[in-house]
């Protein structure tokens, strides 16, 4: 029933929670925000609570005036949601998914424990681990990944054997797992919304591209090169890994593809890059589905309307400091092209500024078109 009564509190106020409160507009729905000064949902409507994410005290301050409380980041303090919860306060996902997500080495035993695919891998003890685990993988690349803390590329390593074994250490030896480096993979993301009513859905998977330095995806498409038998089994390892969960929310299910295999590389528990497309590409986008789920409603059609890309606008490396955007006219002009700013005031190398979303009619003209928005440029203002 609309508009709906219920306060949505969300856990961070950067681009995830403005694109939010964007797609709650329409509906009028009431918003509150914790987060640090200047953060893009500083500059939405509704309630900004300045303070930490990993404060207790801040936190429970957002509960008070929401009736239902989501995150748009992991590294939150889940502890404390974890108390709320006890005392009656509902919160999407449920805080025992984030006890899960937050540690990867505790989310790959997880994985295998209910038998959903994923590469080898080995949970780093102590520091002889390094050398006499290399044995379990084949060839000479390691995936080196910090079990916690690590977000938009950053605590992932690739090291050959030799590295490892000449002393190369990324991360604290306790807070390490390995992971088996597989050779031309295809990376795909799937989201997969669970309402409260316990029905789910599946949005089209999506292939993606990584920038080599940073690890950012920075390209994605609609139009995967796969049979249907693998696009389906993607879909339906996705669901099952979001509904093992048992808890409503929206999951994003980044996974592994070679030779009709499909693995999970990890899952995100909140709307993800790899869903932006969705605001105009999807009849219901990642953020409508997300407000759906927090107010009780029932999910929204995830199919495409069309062909849809994706490209982030990301900082340079050659600057730091005020921004904005050279457009090439030609784009002005044509249809299919739609810039998303997130509110940042000042670029920095690889940091997330916004997205350009492409839509076609056919995966040739999509390619044409993600070919020109590539020109657009971040220039120092």
């Amino acid at each position: 029933m609309l508009p709906s009564e219920k306060r949505i509190g969300i856990i961070g106020g950067g681009q995830l929670g403005k694109m939010m409160s964007e797609a709650g507009s329409p509906w009028i729905i009431k918003y509150n925000f914790l987060d640090a000064k200047g953060s893009p949902c500083s500059l939405q409507g509704g309630t900004f609570i300045e303070g930490s994410l990993k404060s207790a005290e801040d936190i429970r301050k957002l509960a008070e005036i929401s009736d239902v409380l989501t995150y748009e980041i992991e590294h939150i303090n889940t502890e404390a949601i974890a108390e709320l919860e006890k005392e009656g306060k509902q919160i999407l996902p449920k805080p025992s998914v984030l006890k899960i997500i937050n540690d990867k080495g505790i989310q790959n035993e997880y994985f295998e424990k209910h038998n959903i695919p994923i590469p080898v891998f080995c949970n780093l003890k102590e520091e002889k681990d390094w050398t006499e685990k290399l044995e379990l993988f084949r060839g000479e690349k390691i995936v080196v990944k910090s079990r916690k803390g690590g977000y938009d590329g950053k605590g992932v390593e690739i090291l050959t054997k030799q590295e490892i074994i000449d002393g190369a250490r990324p991360f604290d030896t306790e807070n390490t797992l390995l992971e088996q480096f597989v050779e031309d993979i295809t990376e795909i993301s799937v989201i997969v919304a669970v309402d409260q009513h316990g029905n789910s859905g599946t949005y089209p998977p999506v292939a993606m591209e990584f920038d080599p330095v940073s690890n950012l995806v920075m390209f994605l498409h609609t139009e995967v090169d796969m049979d249907r038998e693998t696009l389906k089994r993607c879909r339906e390892i996705a669901e099952k890994s979001a509904l093992s969960f048992k808890s409503p929310g929206l999951f994003a299910v980044e996974l592994f593809v070679k030779d009709g295999e499909v693995m999970v590389n990890e899952i995100a528990p909140r709307p993800h890059n790899s869903g932006h497309h969705t605001i105009e590409a999807c009849y219901t986008s990642q953020f409508e589905q997300l407000n759906r789920i927090l107010l009780g409603m029932n999910l929204g059609n995830t199919e495409l309307i069309c062909p849809g890309a994706m490209i982030n606008i990301v900082g340079p490396e050659d600057f730091s400091g005020k921004y904005q955007l050279e457009i090439p006219e030609e784009l002005s002009k044509e249809a299919g092209f739609f810039i998303h700013l997130y509110g940042k005031t000042e670029s920095r190398p690889h940091r997330k500024l916004g997205h350009i979303t492409i839509l076609a009619k056919d995966k040739t003209t999509l390619f044409e078109k993600a070919d020109k928005a590539r020109k657009i440029k971040v220039i120092a203002k």
